[in-house]
């Protein structure tokens, strides 16, 4: 996903992007430790778009506009 997609999204669509996002890589490790990687850098992009939606999720938090 592009960074304006994200930037676009609700709090609670944010919330499932993450979980997703979370499956997929913690899919990724399992991979890894098989030897079954095709991208090895699919793991750093990962991480990287899991930290970018933490940070929105935050902004949404502090915004008073998370739902907790």
């Amino acid at each position: 996903m592009k960074k304006n997609e994200v930037k676009a999204l609700s709090y609670a669509e944010l919330v499932s992007k993450k979980n997703e996002l979370d499956k997929k890589f913690m899919d990724l490790r399992f991979q890894f430790v098989l030897g079954h990687v095709d991208n090895p850098l699919q793991k750093r992009i990962l991480r990287r778009e899991i930290a970018r939606v933490n940070t929105l999720i935050r902004q949404h938090e502090l915004a008073g506009q998370g739902n907790k």
